[in-house]
């Protein structure tokens, strides 16, 4: 018996295979071969369109096949018992009463609803945003629907239905659409005090209730599989999708990361430190966001603590692009290692990817500081930038432990920036906090979501029990990283 899971990137749509009585993954695969563009029309705009999406989950799932027959030549589709989805948060999806997508999604990353969560913020209430919402409006997917809602009036019009992107692949695999109350409150439009979407938000935005979806748990079967999906896709019609969860929540559980204390993180286009905790707790200032994790109950509180930093591996990628375009990521890894720490007096600011929550949604820029022009060469640029993604998460772990999160452990995949030794030797040096690292998928933990969603697991911790770290890296040199963090702090002041 296999399951599937599906992972909705911003650069890529991963499809996993994993094989439910053992927890092993059979097969990964990834679509398209070259990363995803992100539309942005001005700037601080970012857009993808739900409809490539949609295109490349399929053409991921006939890859899939194709790929497993080679793994496994026993393997037949129609033994897929369930499918689960993880996808990048806070993505605005709007369809019609046909379900025709209306517009390109406003993604994570865009940056001009800002000031419609300020405004909301300072409205509705610090305190009553705080204590109910647990979070500012901020920049996220309430006030991207009014920036929609004020902006393009013809468009907000013909609204039937509000989603994010995990919701949309569901109604497209399913023709059903349901969301949960982790996928609302990441939204902001959960209030956790009254256990309903808010009423304030909806008051002060104008929202109609009716473009809500229905209210699901995490764990629940949010569709069937369609005959003619399933014909076009070599699956079996009446597949249900089992579990739907944001990337970050998703990478949590594929961590095993689900209980208080627990911690995780990764390092994609995107960097994310995620906590759990069992208190309504939120930061004053919303730097770091508090939101249902995948596993809360009214009756049970558990809250994702989470850090996201927009500039991490989209620097990689862009120094990749326009630095070393003739390199691939293991030959800038090797080449970052070949040079000290410090970069000989390099520094780079990864925030050229839209507004920055721990900055209080400031767009400052990616900066790149120190540079001789006689001394510093690509490799220096290279590992730069990857000790200044790691100093960012120095400087957004230090916001979490200021709300009483002490990681004695951060739980990681071996992927992405966590590929490269100077990146993870930095993060652990500058961090003081040791990594585990997991040879684990986004869509690997989409599959066993998909799992308990079913009831094939019993428990969370039974669809983890062969996880194992496959190593774990101790700090060495803090002290040398922390004067370089404080060095490269000082040139951060200079901008925030």
């Amino acid at each position: 018996m296999y399951l599937l899971g599906i992972d909705i990137g911003t650069s890529f749509i991963k499809v996993s295979l994993v094989e439910a009585s053992t927890q092993q993954c059979i097969v990964t695969v990834s679509y398209p071969d070259t990363e995803n563009a992100i539309i942005s029309h001005q700037n601080g705009w970012a857009e993808q369109s739900p409809l490539m999406w949609w295109e490349q989950v399929q053409a991921g799932i006939i890859k899939l096949h194709q790929a497993a027959k080679i793994a496994l030549p026993s393997y037949n589709s129609n033994n897929i018992a369930a499918i689960g989805i993880a996808y990048q948060m806070h993505g605005l999806v709007l369809v019609d009463k046909n379900k025709k997508v209306l517009r390109d999604s406003i993604i994570w990353c865009d940056s001009r609803a800002v000031s419609y969560g300020e405004k909301a913020f300072d409205t509705i209430g610090h305190e009553k945003c705080l204590s109910h919402l647990l979070n500012s409006p901020g920049n996220f997917t309430a006030a991207k629907l009014a920036w929609v809602k004020d902006n393009e009036p013809a468009v907000y019009g013909q609204i039937h239905t509000i989603m994010l992107p995990g919701d949309f692949i569901a109604m497209r695999l399913t023709g059903e659409i349901t969301t949960s109350i982790a996928a609302l409150s990441e939204g902001i439009f959960w209030d956790f005090k009254n256990n309903s979407i808010s009423k304030e938000v909806l008051n002060y935005f104008g929202f109609d209730a009716s473009i809500f979806p229905a209210v699901q748990e995490v764990f629940s079967k949010h569709g069937l599989l369609s005959t003619t999906v399933a014909n076009g896709l070599g699956l079996k019609a009446g597949i249900p999708v089992t579990y739907k969860a944001g990337d970050q929540p998703n990478n949590a559980l594929s961590l095993n990361v689900v209980q208080p204390g627990e911690v995780a993180a990764t390092a994609g286009t995107s960097g994310v430190i995620y906590g759990v905790g069992n208190t309504l707790s939120y930061d004053m200032q919303s730097r770091v966001n508090s939101f249902a994790h995948i596993n809360h109950t009214s009756a049970e509180n558990r809250i994702g603590m989470l850090l996201c930093i927009n500039g991490t591996g989209i620097l990689n990628s862009w120094v990749k692009k326009y630095i070393g375009a003739s390199t691939n990521y293991a030959t800038i890894n090797e080449m970052a290692g070949t040079i000290a720490a410090g970069s000989d007096g390099l520094s780079i600011l990864p925030f050229g990817n839209g507004a920055e929550r721990i900055f209080n949604n400031k767009i400052i820029g990616a900066q790149m500081l120190g540079i001789d022009l006689n001394k510093h060469s690509a490799a220096h640029i290279y590992r730069a930038a990857q000790e200044g993604i790691a100093f960012t998460f120095r400087y957004g772990l230090d916001i979490m432990r200021e709300n009483n999160l002490q990681p004695s452990v951060i739980k990681v995949g071996q992927a992405n920036l966590f590929l490269s030794p100077v990146f993870t030797h930095a993060f652990v040096n500058a961090t003081g906090v040791p990594v585990a690292l997991y040879n684990v998928e986004g869509s690997v933990g989409a599959a066993l979501g998909a799992g308990i969603g079913a009831g094939i697991y019993k428990e969370l911790k039974d669809a983890f029990a062969d996880t194992k770290p496959i190593e774990r890296i101790e700090p060495t040199e803090t002290k040398l990283y922390d004067a370089l963090y404080e060095n490269w702090k000082t040139k951060l002041a200079k901008f925030i």
